[in-house]
């Protein structure tokens, strides 16, 4: 597995992460907690997208 493979991995799975804490804090009552911490699925979506952008290909 690459470099660049695993650093998109992870990215993804700090996003599936984030995702899941969102929808557990909203269906248990903190649903202002659940929205605030979706938020941060597309923000670190669009951090790993800018920071493997300049990464080269292996």
């Amino acid at each position: 597995m690459s470099r660049q493979s695993k650093s998109k991995a992870l990215y993804v799975l700090a996003a599936g992460v984030s995702f899941l804490l969102s929808v557990y804090l909203w269906f248990n009552g903190n649903k202002e907690q659940g929205v605030y911490v979706g938020l941060w699925v597309p923000s670190i979506l669009s951090f790993g997208t800018l920071m493997l952008k300049g990464t080269p290909n292996e």
